[in-house]
């Protein structure tokens, strides 16, 4: 695959189910050393993507390809790792032996103590996946969607049942990975997981894009701030202070969203002097896609 040919490149891609559109003639470009997040509800079209790109699915109209091959193709799968939401492998094999059959599978792996040190495994190499936690069950899905030297990467909800610790060493590889070239899709429903990892976040709704670009860039398309202090003023007046869209309690703090917040501040601070441990922040990428999907549903 040529450095400047995209990893994934979609064009007018369509699939249903039945009555229902999943993707809307879809177009996407995916490429090398980048993380490009795939973020939405439930029925947004991530998982149909997923399929399509793995060559799972097929779809009913547009075009695909995968590092310039047909979807699910030797030379697809030969460039491509995948680790999804749940793995059947074979319980009785120890994790060195699962790595060790796999990498079997393409053409440049890595080396076998390489891909166990990337998964954090060097000391569970000779254990039973039956004997595993789940976590640890999770890091060997992940080995085995490395271990091939894969040009595109395809994390499927990577961290669930991972550990905190685990978790940042997952996406410390992640991001090693990317810097070294590697193409990486990746869904989540954890936004911290996205704000760290991505390099683009493509937000779907309904089978359709509806916005794409950096978590920065995401967080910029909704112009509000939180304001959060201790305050003696009820909820209803603190939600009716210049710009304030959204009052809450947060244990002994409220928490104000607004779209302007010099002027929130100046009506807070006259109304209440006695208003302590005062904090400014921006929007959170959370907030920011909450925002952008009810935008689209109204």
């Amino acid at each position: 695959m040529p450095s400047s040919a995209p990893a994934i490149q979609a064009r007018g891609l369509v699939r249903r189910y039945g009555a229902t559109v999943a993707l809307h003639g879809l177009d996407l470009d995916i490429h090398a050393g980048r993380v490009s997040t795939l973020l939405g509800p439930n029925g947004a079209g991530k998982s149909t993507l997923v399929g399509l790109v793995l060559g799972r699915l097929r779809a009913d109209a547009g075009t695909l390809q995968v590092a310039g091959h047909a979807p699910g193709s030797l030379a697809a799968r030969q460039l491509t790792g995948a680790m999804l939401q749940s793995a059947g492998l074979a319980p009785q094999l120890t994790v060195q032996e699962h790595v060790a059959l796999h990498t079997r599978y393409y053409p440049a792996p890595r080396p076998l103590a390489e891909t166990l040190a990337l998964a954090g495994l060097q000391d569970l190499a000779a254990r039973r996946y039956e004997a595993l936690s789940g976590g640890q069950q999770r890091r060997v899905q992940f080995a085995l969607a490395l271990c091939g030297r894969p040009r595109l990467l395809v994390l499927d909800e990577p961290t669930a049942a991972l550990d905190a610790e685990s978790r940042r060493a997952l996406w410390q590889t992640v991001r090693a990975l990317a810097d070294e070239g590697c193409a990486v899709l990746l869904t989540t429903h954890l936004l911290e997981e996205a704000e760290a990892l991505s390099d683009r976040v493509l937000l779907l709704a309904g089978g359709r894009v509806v916005a794409d670009g950096t978590p920065g860039d995401i967080r910029t398309r909704v112009a509000a701030r939180w304001v959060r202090c201790l305050s003696r003023l009820p909820l209803e007046r603190l939600r009716a202070l210049p710009g304030v869209h959204e009052a809450e309690t947060r244990g002994r703090h409220v928490a104000l969203r607004t779209r302007a917040p010099e002027a929130t501040l100046r009506a807070l601070l006259a109304e209440d002097d006695g208003v302590a441990e005062l904090e400014v922040t921006g929007t959170s990428l959370e907030d920011a896609v909450l925002d952008l999907l009810k935008k689209e549903a109204a």
